[in-house]
């Protein structure tokens, strides 16, 4: 059984937009803050132990356009990967071991679930995200935070159908600026 998991970098006043490098006011954002080698580690770790990647066509077109050029542990695993792209115009996805999901979302990540067992990875993919937390079909959210107020972009935070609770599960500082925390759904 797969689980869903949405990770994100974040800012403190709950920005996820381009913290790497997209077209965006603030370029790189995330970058410009100190993580440390062990919290490069947890990212690492949080990939290669993904069973298959889930993303929106943005995220997806970006991870496509650089990972078949990188080599490694890392690129191998992203390269290899079943990959789901969620898109209604999407035709070919090209890149290696990519699935197009075009139907109903819920019925879509159900047939994920049943399909693909362990963690089916989330990252940045916000509409996706959203999307995901709205119809409440995410298992568990890492965050991994930064000590800045971005004052815009698109934020992970948007109206919901209803609450949800989450257990804090952990909360663990890399480096001297960034925390990450883990909650997962509490059902």
């Amino acid at each position: 059984m797969g689980k869903i998991v949405v990770t994100e970098f974040i800012s403190l006043d709950g920005v996820v937009e381009a913290p790497g490098g997209e077209d965006f006011k603030y370029q790189d954002w995330s970058f410009q803050f100190d993580r440390g080698p062990d919290g490069e580690q947890f990212k690492t770790d949080e990939a290669l132990g993904s069973a298959a990647l889930l993303l929106g066509r943005t995220t997806y077109e970006g991870f496509a356009s650089a990972w078949p050029e990188y080599e490694g542990e890392l690129a191998d695993k992203y390269n290899s990967m079943p990959k789901y792209v969620v898109s209604s115009t999407l035709e070919d996805p090209g890149w290696n071991n990519t699935s197009v999901l075009s139907g109903d979302l819920a019925e879509e990540v159900a047939r994920l679930r049943r399909d693909v067992d362990g963690e089916i990875s989330v990252p940045g993919s916000i509409r996706l995200a959203q999307g995901l937390l709205a119809h409440d079909l995410v298992d568990e959210i890492r965050l991994m935070w930064f000590p800045v107020i971005l004052g815009h972009g698109r934020t992970l935070w948007t109206a919901t159908p209803d609450k949800s609770a989450w257990t804090l599960t952990e909360a663990t500082r890399y480096g001297k600026d960034s925390l990450v925390t883990i909650h997962q759904r509490t059902r």
